[in-house]
């Protein structure tokens, strides 16, 4: 099935001509057309791959083996697998996706080593638990994140990379689109948006006020005063204020959806 929200290199009417069932999208957007062609799916499993040659999905069995013994989500991992020459520019390859990657691993503690590989399967009803919301690039990391989250079983396996076959630049913008998916994981992460900077100010500012408390010091030729003291005790309240917002961020993100229910924050309202 091709699901399309107006491309203009001509897939939907290969795709049409080939007997394929096609979905027309009206919202733009790499998630919009995903989640619609996901919602019109029929399958049990679901295999999602770009449509402009890059990937060779006659790897389907390597991600149906998986499936079939109880994955939830099975990730494609161009790393492990190959990555073709010209497939992928240089910056993306050895900062873009492995830095990204790593900080989704740290902050959440997911097993996947590329975040972003458009090449993934997974069961539907596992994706209809993730109840997934971004409708721009940022929905290959969400489901990643909402996958890890939750608790779903996850796992990888080698993927082919190759240039792809558009006759147009890829939509694609190395720095502005890295900044959108760490924005992405940021938010997703109240603990280290918020709570960990705000106890690393607290602690910072109240080791610096004790030690100033008896009177003046000095480093080297420097002398640390009142001054100092006084961005001592503010360091300590910005690092509250943060850690409040991480709180918060927090509880909004749950009652909004848009990460699932903790028991332990649920026991604690109650």
């Amino acid at each position: 099935m091709v699901a399309d929200n107006g491309s203009t290199d001509g897939s939907r009417e290969i795709g049409e001509r080939m007997g394929v069932r096609t979905v027309l999208v009206e919202r733009t957007g790499y998630g919009s057309a995903l989640m619609a062609g996901i919602s019109a799916a029929r399958g049990r499993y679901i295999l999602i791959a770009d449509a402009d040659g890059s990937y060779d999905v006659s790897e389907l069995p390597r991600f149906l083996e998986k499936l079939r013994a109880g994955y939830d989500l099975v990730m494609g991992n161009r790393f492990l697998g190959s990555i073709r020459p010209k497939a992928m520019p240089f910056l993306h390859r050895r900062l873009g996706n492995p830095l990204l990657s790593g900080l989704g691993r740290l902050f959440f503690k997911s097993p996947c080593h590329d975040f972003h590989c458009g090449m993934r399967a997974f069961r539907k009803d596992a994706y209809e638990r993730m109840g997934l919301r971004t409708t721009g690039m940022e929905f290959a990391s969400e489901m990643v994140v909402k996958a890890t989250l939750l608790r779903l079983r996850i796992t990888e396996v080698r993927a082919t990379l190759s240039p792809d076959g558009r006759s147009r630049p890829p939509h694609l913008r190395t720095w502005h689109d890295g900044w959108r998916y760490l924005r992405f994981l940021l938010l997703y992460s109240p603990r280290w948006l918020f709570l960990y900077p705000g106890l690393v100010l607290m602690l910072a500012g109240v080791l610096a006020g004790g030690w100033l408390l008896s009177g003046p010091r000095k480093v080297g030729s420097v002398q640390l005063d009142v001054h100092t003291l006084l961005y001592a005790a503010m360091a300590v309240l910005v690092g509250f204020q943060a850690v409040a917002f991480a709180v918060f961020t927090k509880i909004f993100a749950v009652s909004e959806g848009l990460l699932p229910r903790y028991p332990r924050l649920t026991a604690v309202f109650r």
